[in-house]
């Protein structure tokens, strides 16, 4: 007998040479055998099931509006996970006082302890900082490269763990880095012209370019409008966080295109204030592990916090 819809012959019969029914379904002579499944696979998929249902009794498993069913043993990851960091933290605890209670300037005195700090700050950056400056530290345009000995408002350990605490251009820290750079394109100190002389001067400073017309007339102009901050011979200026310029390290770039762009519109790059995030060890950790790095410098005599900047810089490398 054919079924009408499929074209299936279902009429079962049994295979002579295996014995077992067949399924009444044929496909150019072959015909589909009803074989039982083994009995392993069976008890396995038995098995199976039973374990699933004493899962879901068990452990968290159904999702409900608000949250999830609690299971009779109440049981959860993220219970566990928070005992597990509990229990780091109780191991950690007399490592981390210790850490609390001596100044930064004053880590390299204990050697294990100074290990202790560039381990965790280490790891510290990995989970905050990666995202902006890289897994090497090296940077990129707009977030500086931590490698090297240049710094904006110092690299002694002390003023990196300031820097860290208190950010840059976080209007909610009244103890923020800020420095404010014009606008000299923008907002019509200088015409299009000056702002290339300018630029000119500044190439001409740093290395890149041989003295010309241009950069002389951008002298004088460097000298009226930039070196307040930047210093007459462009060596920058800590207190105001003016870069240096004489240099071949770059933040935003120092090809002519990025210079003009930079001294016409200015730069405001920000860092967040980690004080407001991160716990004062953490932050100590973090400023000892950048400092670490190479680029650190020691500590000047009667080290203290610098005061945040608040006069306009100039050209933001």
């Amino acid at each position: 007998m054919t079924d009408p819809h499929t074209g299936a012959n279902s009429r079962k019969r049994i295979d002579e040479p295996t014995g077992t029914e067949t399924m009444g379904h044929e496909w150019d002579g072959i015909e589909e055998l009803n074989t039982p499944l083994p009995r392993w696979w069976l008890w396995t998929f038995y098995a199976c099931i039973a374990f699933a249902i004493g899962y879901v009794i068990v452990y968290p498993a159904f999702p409900m509006l608000h949250s999830g069913s609690k299971g009779l043993w109440g049981w959860s990851s993220r219970g566990a996970l928070a005992a597990d960091i509990q229990a780091e933290d109780a191991r950690r605890g007399p490592q981390m006082a210790a850490l609390a209670a001596v100044p930064i300037e004053q880590l390299p005195n204990d050697p294990k302890l100074l290990r202790a700090a560039i381990d965790g700050g280490r790891a510290a950056f990995k989970v905050n900082c990666v995202q902006c400056h890289g897994a090497g530290a090296a940077g990129g345009k707009g977030y500086p490269n931590l490698n090297d000995d240049d710094w904006l408002w110092g690299g002694d350990a002390k003023a990196i763990e300031y820097t860290l605490t208190h950010g840059v251009r976080q209007d909610a820290d009244k103890q923020t880095r800020t420095s404010q750079m014009p606008a000299f394109g923008r907002d019509g100190i200088l015409n299009a012209a000056q702002v290339q002389d300018v630029v000119s001067h500044v190439r001409v400073i740093s290395g890149q370019d041989k003295p010309g017309a241009s950069a002389a007339r951008g002298t004088a102009l460097f000298a009226a409008n930039c070196a307040v901050c930047h210093g007459a011979g462009g060596e920058g200026s800590r207190s105001v966080g003016a870069p240096r310029l004489t240099d071949a390290i770059w933040l935003y770039g120092g090809d002519r295109a990025t210079l003009t762009e930079t001294v016409t519109n200015a730069r405001y790059g920000q860092m967040p204030n980690w004080g407001a995030r991160l716990s004062p060890v953490t932050i100590k950790m973090l400023a000892t592990y950048v400092h670490s790095l190479g680029g650190g410098e020691d500590a000047p005599a009667a080290s203290a916090p610098t005061a945040p900047a608040t006069a306009p810089a100039g050209t933001a490398k």
